[in-house]
C-alpha cells in the first residue's frame, strides 16, 4: 500500500513541509519520483544512488542531469569513471535523449575519467585535488547547477588505503556542497546487504536512494527505496519502477495524495435502461466495476460503454487480457456493437496482451504510456483477474489501485471487469470493490431448464440508484435490460417471465373483455330505460293535454249555466 505524506499544522495543502522549514528541492523530472520525495532531491547537496549491477543507477543519475537541462534550465556536468562519452551517448539515445546536441549547445559537459587500477602508482601522499580542478573547470565552462559522478567506487577502488579513501570522499562531498551543486553520486552495493562498498558514502550523503532488481517466479521486478533524506519527509516504502524508452518511471505515477477532482457531469453507459437505474448515467472521471462469473456479459457492457463514448466524439481505450482485437470486433458484432467503425475513425484503440507476458509493473507502465499517447476520455480494462497469474493477490490489488489512481488523476472515466467466485458472488478476484465508485454485479440464474442473466447495482456513490434486480439480455441491438417481472416466488426470468407475463396478459384481457361486455349490456339497458322513459313522458303529456281540454270545457259549461241563471232571474222580476 502507498504511504501517505501529511504536512504539519500550518503548512499549505500539497506543499512540501521541508521547503517551508528552509530545505530547497531540485525537481528531478523523473516521473513519479518527485512525489515520493515531496518535491525532488535536496538542492545544493549530494545524493547517493546505490544498487547492484544492472539496477539502473547510471540511467537514474543521467536522466536527473538531462531533465535538469531540458525542463528546468539547469546546465550540468557528467563525470564518468566507467563509461566513455560515446557509450553514454548511445545508451541515453535509447531513452530519447540527445547528449551530443546538449553538449554542442553548451548546456552539458560530459567528462570521461576512466581509471585502471593496474596503471595507478602510489608515491607519497594522495588526494583528489586533480579531480577537483578538473571538475571545477567543467562546472565553470557551462555554469553547471547539477553534477553527476558515476561510479564513485571506480575512483576510490583504485587505492588501497581505506583511511585516505574515507577522508577524500568526505572532502569531495563537502567541496560540492560549498559550491551549491546539486549532485548525484552513484555507488555499487556492498557485500552482505550493505548499502555501499566502503560504508561511508551513505553517511556523508544528505539523501540515499537504493535501487534493486529481483526475480520472483521467473518475473523480474525493480524496486526503489529512499533510505534517508535529511531535513525532509519522504516515502519510506519500496516503490516499483520501470526503465522504459522514455526514461525512468517510478510507481505510483500519481503520487501519494488523493487530490483528483470530482466532476458533476454525467455520461451515458450506452444502455438506456441502465442509465435510468443510475439516475442518468455515471459521473465523468469515476470508476465503474463490472463483476460476474464467466459468460455473464461483462465484456459486452464494457464494449457498449466504449462505443457510447466514441459516439459522443470522445476517444476510448480498451485493454484486453484475454481476447485479440480481431476476436473482440467479431464477437461484439454478433450483438450489434460495431467496434471496427470506431477503430477506423481513430476514436478507439484496442491493446491486447496476455497478462503473463510481463510483470505487474510493466503492465502499469504500459497503461501509463497508452494514456499519455492516446489521451482517451474513457479507458476500459477487461479481465483484470488474469493479473492474478502474474503476482499475489496483494500485489495485484496494489497494481489495480494504482491504475485507478492513474486514470482518476487524469479525469478519465474508467471501466474494470473482474471475475467473481460462484461461492461468493459479491466478491471479486481483485480486492478493489471498496475504492470503485459504481459496482455492477452480473449473475447467472437457472430455472425451468434455462440459464438467464440478472444485473444488480451493488453501489453507486454520489447518486440515487435503483435497488431493483433486472434481467440482462444480449440481443442483436446490444445489451438490454428487461422490465422487472415479480411472481409469487420472486423475480422471474426467461421463459418463466414470458409465461407469467402471458398469463398476466390473458387475465388482463379477460378482465377487460368482461368489463366491455358489462359496459355494452349497461348501454343497452340504458337505451331501453330511456325509451321507456320517453314513452311514459309522451303518455303523461297526452293525459295532461286531455286534462287541459276537459278543464276548458268544464269552465265554458259553468259560464253558460251562470249566464242562464241570471237571465231567468231577470225574467222573474229582477229580484235575485
Amino acid at each position: 500500500m502507498l504511504e501517505s505524506l501529511s504536512a504539519p499544522a500550518g503548512a499549505a495543502p500539497g506543499s512540501d513541509p521541508s521547503t517551508a522549514a528552509g530545505l530547497r528541492k531540485a525537481p528531478t523530472g523523473i516521473r513519479g519520483f518527485d512525489g515520493i520525495c515531496a518535491g525532488g532531491l535536496p538542492q545544493g547537496r549530494p545524493t547517493l544512488v546505490t544498487g547492484a549491477a544492472g539496477a539502473g543507477k547510471t540511467l537514474f543519475a543521467t536522466e536527473f542531469l538531462l531533465r535538469g537541462v531540458l525542463e528546468f534550465g539547469e546546465p550540468g556536468v557528467l563525470l564518468a569513471f566507467e563509461e566513455s562519452a560515446e557509450d553514454l551517448s548511445t545508451n541515453m539515445a535509447s531513452l530519447g535523449f540527445d547528449l551530443p546536441a546538449l553538449v554542442a549547445a553548451g548546456q552539458l559537459r560530459v567528462e570521461s575519467c576512466r581509471i585502471r587500477p593496474s596503471e595507478v602508482v602510489m608515491a607519497g601522499g594522495f588526494d583528489l585535488e586533480a579531480l577537483f580542478v578538473r571538475l571545477e573547470a567543467a562546472v565553470a565552462a557551462v555554469g553547471a547547477k547539477r553534477v553527476v559522478l558515476d561510479t564513485i567506487e571506480v575512483l576510490l577502488g583504485a587505492f588501497e588505503n581505506e583511511g585516505v579513501v574515507r577522508g577524500e570522499l568526505a572532502r569531495l562531498f563537502e567541496w560540492l556542497k560549498e559550491r551549491g551543486l546539486t549532485t548525484v553520486v552513484t555507488g555499487e552495493r556492498g557485500r552482505k546487504g550493505e548499502l555501499t562498498r566502503y560504508g561511508i558514502e551513505e553517511y556523508v550523503s544528505d539523501c540515499v536512494i537504493a535501487l534493486d532488481q529481483r526475480v520472483h517466479e521467473e518475473v523480474s521486478t525493480r524496486r526503489l527505496r529512499v533510505v534517508k533524506y535529511r531535513g525532509s519527509v519522504h516515502g519510506t516504502n519500496e516503490y516499483p519502477f520501470l526503465i522504459t524508452d522514455r526514461g525512468f518511471l517510478v510507481l505510483p505515477i500519481t503520487g501519494v495524495g488523493l487530490t483528483y477532482p470530482a466532476s458533476q457531469e454525467r455520461v451515458s453507459t450506452g444502455i438506456g435502461q441502465l442509465d435510468q437505474m443510475l439516475g442518468g448515467g455515471i459521473f465523468r472521471g469515476s470508476t465503474l466495476l463490472v463483476t460476474g462469473t464467466a459468460g455473464t456479459g461483462k465484456t459486452t457492457i464494457v464494449a457498449q460503454l466504449v462505443a457510447a463514448a466514441c459516439s459522443r466524439g470522445e476517444r476510448a481505450l480498451l485493454v484486453s487480457f484475454e481476447e485479440s482485437p480481431d476476436q473482440l470486433v467479431r464477437n461484439l458484432a454478433s450483438v450489434g456493437i460495431d467496434l471496427r467503425h470506431w477503430l477506423e475513425a481513430g476514436l478507439l484503440r484496442i491493446w491486447a496482451e496476455r497478462a503473463t507476458a510481463q510483470g505487474l509493473e510493466e503492465h502499469l507502465g504500459r497503461l501509463d504510456r497508452l494514456l499519455e499517447d492516446f489521451q482517451p476520455s474513457m479507458a476500459a480494462l477487461d479481465a483484470l483477474g488474469s493479473l492474478s497469474h502474474v503476482g499475489s493477490d496483494r500485489e495485484v490489488t496494489a497494481t489495480v489501485e494504482r491504475e485507478i489512481d492513474l486514470m482518476k488523476s487524469r479525469g478519465i472515466t474508467s471501466v474494470l471487469t473482474a471475475l467473481t467466485h460462484q461461492a461468493s458472488m459479491e466478491d471479486s478476484t481483485i480486492g478493489v470493490t471498496s475504492i470503485t465508485d459504481t459496482w455492477l454485479l452480473l449473475r447467472n440464474v437457472e430455472s425451468d431448464g434455462e440459464r438467464n442473466r440478472l444485473l444488480f447495482v451493488i453501489k453507486s456513490r454520489g447518486m440515487a440508484h435503483s435497488n431493483q434486480v433486472r434481467e440482462f439480455r444480449l440481443t442483436d441491438r446490444g445489451a438490454e435490460l428487461v422490465e422487472v417481472a415479480i411472481g409469487p416466488a420472486g423475480v422471474l426470468t426467461g421463459s418463466a417471465r414470458q409465461l407469467f407475463q402471458a398469463r398476466q396478459q390473458a387475465l388482463t384481457d379477460r378482465r377487460d373483455g368482461e368489463i366491455q361486455r358489462r359496459r355494452r349490456a349497461l348501454e343497452r339497458r340504458t337505451a331501453q330505460v330511456e325509451e321507456q322513459i320517453a314513452a311514459l313522458r309522451e303518455q303523461l303529456s297526452a293525459e295532461a293535454a286531455e286534462l287541459d281540454t276537459f278543464a276548458t270545457q268544464e269552465a265554458l259549461e259553468h259560464q253558460a249555466e251562470a249566464s242562464l241563471q241570471r237571465h231567468m232571474e231577470e225574467q222573474r222580476g229582477g229580484i235575485p
